[in-house]
């Protein structure tokens, strides 16, 4: 019984040992992770989700909210995960990076995972941050209608709002449960109209816009739902 207690107490040591080299390792690839280039008074959009996969509808909404708002950048932070979701299969942060490279293929759409860097795990921090490094940037949030449904759910998501101006881009059955959500509802008189979208990155929040025009029924949840149903059946 000793001999196996004994056995069993090294077993556990080197798993822990296993698991501290593993946190080290990924510490030190998020330290290496460099920050875009942010000039004085550039208008960045801040779009940021786990990525799994990336697809079309995020580069079409990309393009939309840098057209209609006159971005110079986008950047797409690919999260090490997302507080809401379950994430115990989600793919590396590498491999999903590189997929948004792919994806983005866009001289305007920068792809980052600088949220590993800054040790942040809600958009309220991040922005925070971001806001702190870069602070003569004109920095807009970038969010599709399906959050805009769910936005209260996130944390502090009333200080995200009062930080930085929201631009909100339209998905197909979307509209209508977004625009009467809560958060919709609570921030009805920070809303501008779509036609003066332009002015956004521009404006002391809160302030937000709706846009339409992104017509892509594609969302990563579809995407994966038939990857596993080809496994499947391969």
């Amino acid at each position: 019984m000793k001999s196996r207690s004994r056995k069993q107490k090294t077993a556990r040591r080197k798993q822990s040992a296993v698991r501290k080299r593993a946190v080290r390792a990924r510490t030190v690839a998020a330290e290496r992770i460099p920050f875009p280039i942010a000039l004085p008074r550039m208008r960045i959009g801040l779009f940021g989700g786990t990525f799994n996969p990336p697809h079309d509808a995020h580069r079409a909404a990309s393009l939309l909210a840098l057209k209609r708002l006159g971005l110079d950048r986008i950047w797409w932070l690919v999260t090490p995960g997302n507080p809401l979701k379950e994430n115990r299969a989600l793919p590396s942060l590498a491999k999903r990076i590189a997929e948004s490279h792919k994806e983005a293929s866009h001289p305007a759409i920068v792809v980052t995972g600088i949220e590993a860097a800054l040790h942040t795990r809600f958009t309220c921090d991040t922005v925070k941050k971001l806001q702190t490094r870069f602070p003569h940037v004109h920095f807009v949030f970038i969010m599709g209608a399906d959050n805009l449904a769910g936005f209260h759910r996130w944390k502090n998501w009333r200080t995200l709002a009062r930080m930085i101006p929201i631009v909100v881009v339209d998905r197909p059955d979307y509209d209508l449960s977004a625009l009467a959500a809560p958060a919709a509802a609570s921030l009805a008189r920070a809303r501008i109209d779509e036609s003066d979208a332009v002015l956004l990155p521009l404006l002391a929040p809160p302030a937000w816009v709706f846009l339409h025009g992104l017509k892509s029924e594609l969302s990563s949840t579809v995407l994966r739902a038939a990857a596993k149903s080809k496994r499947r059946k391969g």
